[in-house]
Order: C-alpha cells, then structure tokens, then sequence
C-alpha cells in the first residue's frame, strides 16, 4: 500500500554535486558513499548512476556491498566497516571487496582463515574519533602485519574520519592531521581522511581518496554555509498533496496541545504527510513548506500522517503538491527546526515514502 507522499530523486543533482567533489579535490579519486540506503535516496538505484562516475562507492557493511554485487554492479566498493567473521571475509574476498579493519579480531580472522585470494585492505587509525579504529602506536603495526600476507593485490592503505570536521575551527582536527601524517609517514599505501565537511573545507585532509557523503545528496556538512552557497544541488524532493483547507477563526486552536493558536481568522491547509511518513515530529510551529509558489509555515504539531500549515496569502487549492524540502526548502533548513540533522531526514523519509528518479537513464519526473 503506498502513501501519498513521494520523494522526487533527481540523478541529475546527485551527479552534479559529485562533479563539485571533484572541483573540490582534484588530485584526489572518490569512494561514493552510498550506506544506509544511500542515505535513504535508493542503494540500487544511486550506485548504479554514481557508478560510472565515481572511483569507487563506499558501504558501511558487507550485507550492503553483496546487494550492489547481486544487482550486477561491477565497480570498486569499500567497505567502512570491513568483515565481521569469516564468512564475511570469504564473500568479500570472493567479491573483490575493499575491506577497512578496525580491529585485532579481524586481523586474526586474516591470518587464520584460507582464502584462495585476498581482498583490498585498508588501515583505520583512529585518529581521535574514538569510535573504530587502531590507536596510532597499534595501526603501524597493523599494516606492516597485513603487508606480509602472501597474494595482496595491493599495499595496504590508511583510513581515518574526523571527529569535527564540520567546524573547520576546532584544533582536534589539526592534531588528527598530525596523528595520521605520523602514522602513515614511510609506508606504502593509499590513504583516505575526507569526509564532505573535509572535501569541502579542509584541503590538507584531501590524499589519495577522498569519502564524500551527504554533500553528494545536496545538504551542507557545514552549518555556516548554506548549501546553495557552495555550488549544491538538492537531489531528494519530498512532496505531498494538499488533502484539505479549512478556515479558522482568530482564537482557534489547530492541531494535538492546542499549541498553535490563530491569530486572526485564516486558512489552515492540511498536508497528506506526517511522522508515520518520516517527516521530523518535533518540527516546530514555523518551518517553512513550499506550496502555491511560495513558502507557508507550519501551524501546530506534526501528526502520524498529517500536517497542518498556516495558508495566509498563499493562492493553494486541494490537490495541489506540497514539497516538504527540496529546491524551495533546504533540507538543513527544516533540519534545524527539528532540531536533528539532514542525514536523519533523509535516512527516515526515503525509507518510508514512494521514490521517483529522474534524471540519466530515466523518464523525467521532476
């Protein structure tokens, strides 16, 4: 059973805002993060058009890599989170996975477990994130472990994430630079720090390869700067219909808790979206929804499967789409009235809502 809402996927911005990657790293090769769904946009559907431009797509997990491979998608895949057990381990050896260990579990498992060939190996120092990783004094000799295995097809490469790398002021980046440029200095092998806030912002962090995430999908890494303001395009467009208008007189109160209250008497619109949808329930009273060619805000709490929103001055009529986020609304826009992030929007959202592409090799839908 589907649900009125849709998201809109335009193929066209995806691969625009990887074009601007480029523009950003030109000396570097990209791994195309498509985790989680490709951030709730489609795996399938996102790896196959990011395919035939990128270096490489990154995943989290090896479940993730096994799916693109059984849809016939040929391309390099890195896997962030490499193997958890053998059996994951022969499937990306048998797959010619890139796996990133962050553990001595998984370095045992190499030494112990008879694979016919091995696959690309990647090094996570952790730098400072302190979530995975070998601490700096372990990951050299990580490395030169994994660079005695018989059969590697390549040297094995260093990898490590930002912890701040968002806030381009803030001095744990500077000494995760120093940490990894440590770790990694005179010895063999590639080496990946940025993510989109690094690509971005932080040219020292560019290396060999770079891993840009949600810049790919048209949000800002960067609270201060806008995502228009740096050349982004934004790929999902949620959109629902308008199902009813209703007038109120001042002092009426719309919506659970009575908490928005009319001013004077108004129309109040209701939107065939909600939270069961994965629009954000605690987008406040205010946050902006693009409807008749202009923006209205939202009048009272978001419901399971309906919004209200404030029609003053608004020529809108039943039936007309309303977009939640996209071209009119910048997802970080309404992110920041929930109070969340545009990661989570998207994750929740594109999960939950009928998705629609356009763009290369589609019909156009937008």
């Amino acid at each position: 059973m589907r649900r009125p809402a849709r998201a809109y996927i335009d193929l066209a911005a995806l691969r625009h805002n990887l074009a601007q990657a480029r523009d950003c790293a030109p000396r570097s090769r990209v791994v195309a993060m498509v985790k989680a769904d490709a951030y709730g946009h489609g795996l399938l559907e996102i790896a196959d058009c990011l395919s035939e431009v990128a270096d490489a797509l990154g995943v989290a997990c090896v479940s993730e890599a096994l799916a693109l491979r059984d849809a016939g998608i040929g391309a390099r895949i890195v896997v962030t989170q490499g193997f958890k057990h053998a059996e994951e381990l022969h499937a990306a050896a048998a797959h010619a996975l890139d796996v990133v260990l962050h553990a001595p579990y998984q370095l045992t498992l190499l030494e112990v477990t008879r694979l016919n060939t091995l696959p690309r190996l990647w090094v996570k120092v952790d730098t400072g994130m302190h979530r995975l990783g070998f601490p700096p004094a372990q990951a050299g000799r990580v490395h030169a472990a994994l660079s005695g295995l018989a059969g590697l097809p390549a040297p094995p490469g260093f990898m490590t994430h930002f912890a701040c790398a968002d806030d381009p002021g803030n001095p744990l980046t500077g000494l995760q630079l120093e940490r990894f440029a440590a770790t990694t200095a005179g010895r063999r092998g590639e080496c990946s720090l940025a993510n989109s806030a690094a690509v971005l912002a932080l040219p020292a962090a560019h290396r060999d390869w770079v891993r840009p995430g949600v810049m790919l999908y048209g949000s800002s890494p960067l609270p201060a700067r806008p995502a228009e303001t740096l050349g982004l395009r934004a790929v999902m467009h949620l959109r629902a219909p308008l199902i009813a208008i209703n007038r109120h007189p001042r002092g009426a109160t719309i919506g659970y808790g009575a908490d928005f209250v009319c001013p004077e008497d108004m129309p109040v619109g209701v939107v065939g979206i909600g939270y069961g949808d994965g629009y954000p329930r605690h987008a406040d009273s205010g946050t902006p929804v693009w409807v008749g060619g202009r923006r209205a805000p939202l009048a009272g709490r978001v419901s399971m499967d309906m919004l209200t929103i404030d029609l003053r001055g608004v020529d809108a009529r039943v039936g007309d789409d309303v977009e939640l986020w996209g071209q009119g609304v910048p997802a970080d826009e309404v992110a920041a009235h929930a109070q969340t992030i545009s990661y989570e929007l998207f994750c929740s959202a594109g999960s939950r809502t009928h998705r629609l592409y356009s763009g290369p090799g589609t019909a156009s839908l937008m």
